[in-house]
């Protein structure tokens, strides 16, 4: 099916991209780099250690009008950041500890047709640079969630510095775990599963202040109406927590103090019944260098 929603992509991208290849892209890029240090020696008393923590952050948008009728836009966030804490009596360097690890990229084909609204096609790949939660080894690229997607997109209002765009549709996701450690035969294997059902998404970004204030949201709204692990879990008091909404509320609030210098606010809202009853809530603040590029 997968190949077939391939496909059927290409088809439509083809047929409506009409003469118009030559328009230039459009480029948005949001990076800042953090650090903060402290260390003392080895025969320092009073009982503090040191410690170094950095983090890296960039928010990165390219769009394009590929034809007449087809407009292209990706949108790729890259998150990573650890601890490094030194140990109080022996003052040695513990192993570090991840503080924020995504990757996340999105591009949506969308066709405007001049109606109401617009029909689009859309792909999406959520993953983390490492993957630390198996003590025995690290797993690099590891989970990774594909997401496809395919519906009406309609823009509520775009002028430069504010842009709004919701889309609904049909979706399918699937799940791929790498190197999982079975209890039972102490043998690696690779999990996969896949869901499907209906997809909302919310984009919004607007700058204020002179461009200096750039506060982006993205809202995924998530119904799954087909589970490929229904069958192994009839029967269990979760057999149904598939059937529940799964949201994902990401907010990012960047201002820039000086040319080289800002702050960046990261606030995600997490709910998935499969994993966690009560809403997860992820804050990420950073002040430190930044590069943006328009």
């Amino acid at each position: 099916m997968k190949n077939y929603f391939i496909v059927g992509a290409a088809i439509m991208i083809i047929v409506y991209s009409g003469p118009v290849f030559g328009d230039p892209w459009a480029f948005s890029v949001d990076a800042n780099l953090t650090l903060t240090q402290n260390s003392y020696s080895d025969n320092w008393v009073g009982g503090e250690a040191g410690a170094l923590s950095w983090t890296f952050n960039s928010n990165s948008i390219a769009e394009k009008k590929l034809g007449a009728k087809v407009h292209n836009k990706n949108t790729l966030k890259l998150f990573f950041g650890q601890t490094h804490n030194q140990d109080v009596e022996t003052k040695t360097w513990n192993r570090p500890v991840k503080s924020t690890d995504l990757i996340d990229f999105e591009t949506i084909f969308r066709f405007t047709l001049e109606a109401p609204v617009d029909p689009f096609v859309a792909g999406r790949v959520e993953s983390q640079f490492l993957d630390a939660g198996d003590p025995e080894m690290d797993r690099y690229i590891n989970p990774v969630k594909f997401t496809e997607s395919v519906g009406v997109a309609r823009v509520l209002f775009k002028k430069e510095e504010r842009e709004w765009t919701v889309r609904l549709g049909g979706g399918t996701r699937q799940y791929l775990n790498r190197d999982v450690l079975n209890p039972e035969t102490d043998e690696r294997e690779t999990l996969t599963s896949y869901d499907g059902g209906l997809v909302f998404d919310s984009d919004f970004k607007t700058n204020l202040a002179e461009e200096r204030i750039t506060i982006t949201s993205k809202l995924t709204i998530f119904k799954a109406v087909l589970n490929s692990e229904k069958d192994e879990l009839a029967g269990q008091p979760n057999e149904d927590y598939w059937k529940s909404l799964d949201v994902n509320w990401e907010n990012i609030f960047t201002a820039g103090i000086i040319k080289y210098l800002m702050v960046n606010l990261y606030v995600q809202l997490l709910y998935d019944k499969e994993i966690d009853l009560g809403g997860r809530l992820k804050q990420t603040l950073s002040l430190g260098l930044t590069y943006k590029f328009m």
